[in-house]
């Protein structure tokens, strides 16, 4: 079937790095594999992330189909897109078949774009990461890639107005060595080496990261162990609950 919608929404998001003269810094493209099933399991701090994360495949001319709630697939504009580049829709109540789209399509030589953490991190650091990525590379016999998306947030984020139009803004792609599946016990084990490596690379991102924040008002997009005044872990699982009870009642 031929690709109809992808490559014109990544010409898009390639003029629009221009238009923004977004400063990209992208390591690690050549693990990507050219061929063959594989997932991309990123970190997740911006409503942009899979862009980025997309983007980081391209050197390897792969396009990646990211899993995402099937709210995104409902709306009248976002949704034809997101069918249209045959990305996977998400039912938490109804996991199972989401999950067997990934693996049919992994098995057919898909890339599987995933954000383990399944929402975006206010503090800004890794989350506990839900295990479905390495179960998902498990079953289908394909690598798993970390992959660490930094500056993002300061474009749009949970909780913050979006800054579109801002320009010149850092933005720190790094992919991860693969992980091959065969060499774990189990997913559980996988996915606790996949935290480690994921924290590893966000570090190194954030610590790389060639912009500061400009005064204690603009400290918002760096997490507390950095000075910044995003929330503690602690305090953004908090906000997360509350955020569940509101949207519940």
């Amino acid at each position: 079937m031929p690709e109809l919608v992808y490559p014109p929404v990544i010409a898009a998001a390639k003029t629009m790095f221009r238009v923004l003269d977004l400063r990209l810094t992208i390591e690690g493209t050549h693990h990507v594999p050219r061929s063959g099933g594989a997932v991309l399991a990123s970190n997740h701090v911006s409503y942009l992330d899979f862009i980025f994360c997309g983007y980081g495949a391209q050197e390897s001319r792969r396009l990646v189909r990211f899993m995402a709630k099937h709210e995104v697939f409902a709306h009248k504009i976002s949704g034809p897109l997101m069918r249209g580049m045959r990305h996977i829709p998400v039912d938490r109540r109804a996991g199972a078949g989401s999950y067997s789209s990934a693996v049919g399509a992994l098995r057919r030589g898909e890339v599987i774009g995933v954000f383990p953490e399944a929402t975006i991190s206010r503090s800004l650091t890794v989350k506990e990461l839900k295990s479905g990525a390495a179960r998902m590379a498990q079953e289908a016999g394909v690598p798993l890639l970390p992959v660490a998306i930094w500056g993002t947030q300061r474009l749009w984020t949970k909780g913050r107005p979006k800054t579109l139009t801002r320009r010149h803004t850092p933005i720190t792609i790094l992919i991860g060595d693969p992980m091959d599946p065969s060499g774990y016990p189990d997913a559980n084990t996988m996915t606790v080496d996949l935290k480690k490596r994921l924290t590893a690379l966000v570090d190194r991102a954030q610590q790389e990261y060639p912009d500061k924040p400009a005064g204690p008002e603009d400290a918002w997009w760096q997490p507390a162990h950095l000075g910044g005044t995003a929330p503690t872990l602690e305090e953004a699982l908090e906000l997360d609950r509350r955020a569940r009870r509101t949207s519940a009642s």
